[in-house]
């Protein structure tokens, strides 16, 4: 008999988990049969506030063989879930869902039966649109995508969830990855493997809105561009060396002002713009740099991704 680990990160979520349960207990009652294929559902708690951690306590004493929870001891963020869950997975198939139903889970069959008759390693999926995002948060994702895959040596499929369904090899790969800073669509494009993804329309929230601010979206956009890509460090040598340039040809022009004409340029406004030009170009360099040593500085205090108060 072989498991179907299901990895549901959740944040404040207490209306989905019972529908997000109840909805995917049926899909595998319908088209699984319980002889060949079990499901296993790891929630983590990323900190919840509200009821999140009695829903999960309530579905783990009805099915305690079937329903598993962490529960953190405070909000560590989706990625740190992520990874949580997928350490907790134990099945011979993982899956990473959203809680809300966004992601429908009548796609596993088929995602399975890829894997299986395919010899796919990963299937992930693939919005076909939008609905119910803004206008701006549409274009600042398709955006997103678009630097992304220029700047970076590894390409992140535009618009891919992170619902996906993978073999234990490449989620044992995707863990052996130690580092602290993580962004796991790049993660997973990096692995390799045998991949492809499904499409599907956009569905709504079974509840609940959304907790992602569009300030944690670039946030997040960040990471995973210098995660990637030393493009930002390239831009910033290419910027300073323009910089330079630009100065010596002032100097040349001074220099033969000064033999022809005589007497020094007049006009310590535009000086004083060109300092805070040159000055405001070295901050953005050192801006660039800085996140960078930001980051080598957290991998290398080894901290633990997340804490976790209680688990079953």
């Amino acid at each position: 008999m072989q498991t179907i680990s299901l990895v549901i990160p959740c944040y404040n979520e207490e209306e989905s988990i019972p529908l997000f349960f109840e909805t995917v207990n049926r899909v595998f009652t319908t088209n699984f049969s319980a002889e060949k294929l079990t499901a296993e559902y790891v929630f983590i708690d990323d900190g919840s506030t509200d009821n999140s951690l009695a829903e999960m306590k309530q579905l783990h004493r009805k099915y305690p063989g079937m329903v598993h929870y962490r529960s953190f001891a405070r909000n560590f963020g989706k990625e740190s879930a992520l990874a949580a869950g997928l350490q907790a997975a134990t099945g011979d198939y993982v899956a990473v869902m959203d809680v809300d139903l966004q992601d429908p889970p009548e796609l596993l069959p088929k995602m399975l039966e890829l894997i299986q008759d395919q010899g796919y390693d990963c299937v992930g999926t693939i919005q076909r649109n939008r609905q119910g995002q803004s206008k701006l948060r549409a274009f600042l994702s398709t955006s997103f995508y678009r630097v992304i895959n220029r700047l970076s040596d590894v390409r992140i499929e535009p618009n891919a969830r992170d619902y996906r369904l993978m073999t234990r090899q490449f989620v044992d790969t995707v863990l052996s990855l130690p580092e602290f800073n993580r962004f796991s669509k790049g993660i997973f494009s990096w692995v390799g493997f045998k991949t492809t993804y499904l499409t599907y329309e956009s569905q709504p929230r079974v509840a609940g809105t959304t907790h992602w601010k569009l300030s944690q979206l670039f946030a997040y956009s960040l990471e995973g561009i210098i995660d990637f890509s030393d493009a930002p460090l390239k831009l910033a040598t290419w910027v300073g060396s323009l910089s330079f340039l630009l100065s010596l040809v002032g100097l040349v022009f001074v220099f033969v002002r000064a033999l022809t004409v005589g007497g020094a340029a007049e006009g310590w406004p535009s000086l004083v713009v060109i300092i805070l030009l040159v000055g405001g170009i070295q901050l953005f360099c050192l801006g660039i740099l800085g996140q960078y040593i930001s980051r080598v500085y957290r991998e290398t205090k080894h901290r633990p991704q997340y804490v976790v108060r209680e688990e079953k």
